[in-house]
């Protein structure tokens, strides 16, 4: 199997938009007050993890910076390995609330999640697609050695 060219729309590139756009998309609902349903469970987790050194607007709108610019880095997949260490920083932040609120996380711990806990479970597919687009941009490692188990038979 052959290298993917560039000028293709390969799986890492659909991936890195999709994940970006996402990103986007979240971010920019965080730029106008109530609108984000992670807004809340956002600035608290930013107060508890700045000690409460942080006005909750400006750490709630540092969020959004953040994740905007994020998504518009993979989608344009420019300096990959420091958005993708960002985006892995981002990521551990974003399971903090299982440790600061579980009363807000869990039904039943550790099992039974809240809505809430199934938003930020979620957050594990974005953790594995970072995982392979590092294997991709990162690390190099070339398609063949990337194919599906199906195809190695």
């Amino acid at each position: 199997m052959t290298e993917i060219k560039q000028n293709t729309l390969s799986p890492f590139k659909i991936l890195s938009i999709s994940i970006g756009v996402i990103y986007v998309w979240f971010g920019v609902l965080k730029f106008f007050f109530g609108l984000s349903p992670a807004e809340q469970v956002a600035i608290q987790t930013i107060h508890q993890l700045t000690f409460g050194l942080m006005p909750d607007r400006v750490a709630i709108l540092t969020l959004a910076v953040w994740e905007c610019g994020l998504g518009l880095m993979l989608i344009l997949r420019r300096t990959m390995k420091w958005v993708l260490i960002l985006l892995f920083v981002h990521m551990a932040c974003t399971f903090t609330p299982f440790i600061f609120f579980p009363h807000q996380t869990f039904m039943r711990m550790p099992y039974d999640f809240t809505l809430l806990g199934q938003y930020i479970m979620k957050n594990i597919i974005i953790i594995s697609s970072g995982i392979v687009l590092w294997q991709y941009y990162v690390k190099g490692t070339p398609t063949n050695y990337m194919r599906p188990f199906s195809e190695s038979i």
